[in-house]
């Protein structure tokens, strides 16, 4: 059986009484935004955001309507806040397609990523508990709060992993931690599950998040996006942060200073992708992206085994190991 079968097998049932509801939350009778959105789910991926938050749910009771609601809530929330991060980076692709505001344009990506963060609230209120409707709301607030930091890093000349590590925590580590939180309260978990739950999905969301920016320092059609998007859009992620602090390199820096500024050209980008290969940062990247795994499966040494708890160690072994 492969990592995605065992993943699934266990809420396979459940799997698809959410995606049934996740469907049906996103009918319009709006032409325009039924085209958007039909072209969004071409590239819907794995769902495993939901599998997440159904696997924890299930770790401590039985899935039932709050916990679907809940998936589908963080589920439209995580699709809004990326038609509008494709906005805000002026992004011409997502998931190897173009994106909404590359087919069409800014106002529509804006309107629609309002129309799925506004479904997003819809299906959260359909939970009836305040807990789940304060952790999706905090979340909301903690994506926006990342994204700011984000820009507002663009314009400050040190290369921090401090502040790396924040923006990653508010952003990707949130949205799993908010996942699997969310999941727990669900089924009406007491507040050491709720916790457990919560620092689990931040390990995981911070493997994920650190897998992510190591692809974009090698060429892969199977990723989705190109070598080096994230200096296009003036990115400096944690190996060639790494590769800057410990060399000290003017030259390297001086290209940095301009990717942080959006004019380092394609051949600049190509040679500080290189530069931080050599000076060990995809190595030193891989490392913390290991220790964090380390961090959550420690997480899970006292549970009992079950068919959950070995879904939940395939979880972590995928998104370590997955090559896009």
């Amino acid at each position: 059986m492969d990592n995605l079968l065992l993943i699934k097998s266990p809420i396979s049932a459940e799997l698809e009484s959410f995606k049934q509801l996740f469907d049906s939350s996103l009918s319009g009778s709006n032409f325009l935004l039924n085209e958007v959105i039909a072209h969004i789910r071409q590239k819907n991926g794995k769902m495993m955001r939901p599998v997440l938050l159904l696997l924890m749910a299930k770790l401590y009771g039985q899935v039932c309507s709050e916990t679907l609601h809940a998936a589908a809530s963080l589920e439209l929330l995580h699709t809004a806040s990326l038609v509008h991060d494709d906005v805000v980076d002026e992004s011409t692709e997502r998931r190897g397609q173009l994106s909404v505001n590359a087919i069409y344009n800014n106002k529509v990506a804006v309107l629609v990523g309002d129309y799925l963060l506004a479904t997003s609230l819809v299906q959260v209120s359909r939970t009836h508990n305040y807990a789940i409707i304060d952790l999706v709301s905090q979340l909301g607030q903690s994506l926006s709060e990342g994204e700011l930091l984000q820009l507002s890093n663009v314009s400050d000349l040190q290369f921090s992993e401090e502040v790396y590590f924040d923006v990653i925590c508010k952003k990707t580590a949130a949205l799993f931690a908010a996942c699997t939180k969310a999941g727990v309260l669900s089924i009406g978990a007491d507040d050491e599950q709720a916790e457990f739950a919560r620092q689990f999905g931040e390990y995981i969301g911070l493997c994920f998040q650190i897998k992510d920016d190591i692809f974009d320092y090698f060429d892969s059609k199977r990723i989705g996006k190109p070598t080096g998007n994230d200096m296009l859009e003036g990115k400096l992620t944690l190996p060639v942060l790494y590769a800057l602090n410990v060399t000290r390199d003017e030259v390297a820096k001086g290209i940095a200073v301009k990717v942080k500024n959006g004019v380092a050209t394609t051949g600049e980008i190509t040679q500080l992708i290189e530069f931080a290969k050599q000076q060990g940062g995809i190595e030193y990247a891989v490392q913390a992206m290991l220790g964090y795994k380390e961090k959550a499966l420690s997480l899970l040494v006292a549970l009992p085994d079950s068919e959950v708890k070995a879904a939940l160690i395939a979880y972590l072994d995928y998104v370590v190991d997955r090559d896009k």
